[in-house]
């Protein structure tokens, strides 16, 4: 089946405004019976979904998972046994002291299964938001899906499919779909942590988590639209921020010292549309 994909290009969207813009740029783009994949950051932020790791204290546990555990044995010794890319070898060689602070939020509130993940803890974001503050996946995925169809059929009398996708993996074991993320669609076996992250080196990558769909299909057939979705917003956006070294590269400044404007000065891509 060919697809045709328009990415939705907007400002910044800032945390707690709520769904009115995202829902008028789909507006303005979409036709009926088109698929709108949105990432799950832009959700969260909007839906105010952040949380400050600056007032999260480091401790002993949280110091010796982040410079023994993540740092060492992962950066060293496991990432370049077990095959892992060279961009996740040097960014866990380099990591910074306030990672200490995120793993003692990913440690309180996720528990010592993702803490123990050198990378992608519980699907915790840490680009795309301002200052110390990280985008945790939206509370509901579903029901924020099936609020912004329903928006949208209203604004436009258009009848549109949403799907809320994490670039987080997901990969496949014999017959398993899995993911490290805490939360997915019912058909992929999600919540695995580090179990995940250590299994995943040797299945099949099949792409993009989809954590929320208003529709029914296949889940291959469905992440293999997430993976043409991604690819067309990474094809299309001048500053895709992949990790928050990305992000404090395009700024030149210190991850503490990003905020909303500066945000706001680029252009973002938070959804991109699917139709045949």
């Amino acid at each position: 089946m060919n697809f045709y994909c328009k990415p939705i290009k907007s400002n910044y969207l800032k945390p707690n405004e709520g769904y009115s813009n995202l829902v008028n740029n789909i507006t303005d783009n979409c036709m009926d019976g088109d698929y709108i994949f949105i990432s799950e950051t832009p959700i969260s932020t909007i839906e105010g979904n952040l949380i400050d790791e600056s007032k999260y204290e480091s401790g002993i546990a949280s110091f010796l998972i982040t410079e023994l555990w993540c740092k060492y044995l992962w950066g060293y010794f496991l990432c370049p046994l077990l095959g892992y890319s060279e961009r996740t070898t040097k960014n866990l060689r380099k990591m910074p002291k306030e990672a200490r602070n995120h793993k003692a939020f990913i440690l309180k509130e996720y528990g010592l299964k993702h803490a123990l993940q050198p990378t992608a803890e519980a699907g915790v974001d840490l680009s795309n938001v301002p200052g110390n503050y990280v985008s945790l996946l939206p509370d509901n995925p579903e029901k924020s899906a099936y609020t912004i169809k329903k928006m949208v059929e209203e604004k436009s009398g258009k009848n549109v499919e949403i799907i809320i996708i994490d670039t987080d993996p997901t990969y496949k074991f014999r017959n398993t779909y899995f993911t490290t993320l805490p939360k997915s669609i019912p058909e992929i076996r999600n919540n695995t942590g580090i179990f995940g992250f250590v299994l995943r080196a040797f299945t099949k990558k099949i792409g993009a988590t989809p954590l929320a769909a208003t529709f029914k299909i296949d889940v291959e057939e469905l992440i293999n639209m997430a993976n043409i979705a991604e690819k067309c917003q990474r094809d299309n956006s001048s500053d895709f921020f992949e990790t928050v070294y990305n992000m404090q590269e395009t700024f030149n400044s210190e991850i503490n010292e990003i905020n909303v404007d500066m945000l706001n000065s680029i252009e973002h891509i938070p959804a991109v549309i699917i139709h045949n």
